[in-house]
């Protein structure tokens, strides 16, 4: 099989190392790996697998070599790429027919190795001691501080002080401005007594975590699963949130489809009244990107098969009110979902 790739972590999978300026061409047995001089020692260093061309020009260095060689076809993946840089590889290439395939990268990587899976087990740990670590500073800060302030404390304990990479920016939402799955953060400030979803991941040698916890702040708070609000309809709202959780992850089997598991989550929230709230899909997968296949949602049909790792995170969003996520990863493993 012949295919060419340009996303990082899809030629990190390949060889075990990538850049921001890196092209992968893969030829049968033989790998050619493309990069620039800033890259060239790191290359040398890290890669055994792939000879290292050295290039001002990805895109026409790789156009040159192909010229050369009697090559029918190559697959990619053209999410990966822009007109122009495809233009510039395929100038001339006629004889060569590119075929598409989307999503090429993620179907090769859908279903982790047990090393795979013990990086990302290792980063969802990493991370959930990070979560401990943020609700133990606000506590010894006290309350006060805005979203703002308290998204780049959490980034800091979350990299541990630039020790890790994050999986993405994280999210810290107080009160109403929770009632946004992907909430921006807001003036508004931690005061006790509030509602406080925090959503975060880091990153394990490149694999990463991916965590979400709503928690009632007072003092001495943590992030516990368990929590208890005084607000009733809060109350009723996460505890249906929680019970849609734990009934799609206690409920996996190696074989079920994916729009089954959404199904098991969303339906404990349609029972409870909130259906028209729970405006997203119940997970994705989790590896090299933060979004991978497979998706559990409502559009998907993906059997799931042992080693697939992947988010369960329902949640009720009520406008102007507030929201509730719970988030965990779980990993096919003997046929049943093992939380990470």
């Amino acid at each position: 099989m012949n295919f060419i790739l340009i996303d990082e972590n899809a030629i990190y999978y390949e060889i075990k190392y990538s850049c921001d300026n890196a092209l992968l061409l893969s030829l049968g047995s033989e790998k050619f790996f493309f990069t620039d001089g800033r890259y060239e020692l790191e290359a040398k260093e890290a890669i055994s697998n792939a000879k290292i061309v050295i290039t001002n020009n990805l895109y026409k260095e790789a156009n040159s070599l192909l010229r050369g060689l009697n090559i029918k076809s190559i697959i990619y993946d053209p999410k990966e790429w822009s007109i122009f840089a495809f233009e510039t590889l395929t100038d001339g290439l006629k004889e060569i027919e590119f075929i598409q395939d989307l999503d090429f990268s993620h179907k090769r990587r859908v279903k982790k190795s047990i090393e795979e899976i013990t990086l990302l087990r290792e980063a969802s740990r990493r991370g959930k001691e990070a979560f401990k670590r943020f609700a133990e500073e606000i506590n010894r800060r006290g309350f006060g501080d805005s979203d703002f302030r308290l998204t780049h404390l959490a980034e800091t304990i979350l990299s541990n002080y630039g020790e890790y990479r994050l999986s993405f920016e994280p999210i810290v939402a107080i009160n109403q401005n929770s009632a946004k799955p992907h909430a921006r953060p807001s003036n508004l400030t931690l005061e006790s007594g509030d509602l406080l979803l925090f959503d975060a991941g880091l990153k394990y040698n490149r694999y990463c975590s991916d965590r979400t916890r709503t928690a009632l702040i007072d003092s001495g708070f943590d992030f516990k699963i368990t929590q208890k609000f005084k607000s009733k309809k809060i109350q009723k709202v996460y505890d249906t949130v929680l019970k849609a959780h734990d009934r799609a992850i206690s409920n996996i089997r190696a074989g079920m489809s994916s729009r089954d598991i959404d199904k098991l989550a969303r339906d404990v929230i349609e029972k409870a009244g909130f259906g028209r709230y729970f405006v997203h899909s119940t997970g994705h997968g989790v590896g090299l990107d933060i979004h991978e296949m497979p998706y559990i949602s409502q559009q998907t049909n993906t059997t799931l098969e042992d080693g697939m790792v992947f988010t369960i995170e329902p949640g009720i969003y009520i406008p102007n009110e507030f929201g509730v996520r719970i988030e965990d990863m779980v990993a096919i493993i003997n046929g049943k979902a093992t939380t990470l």
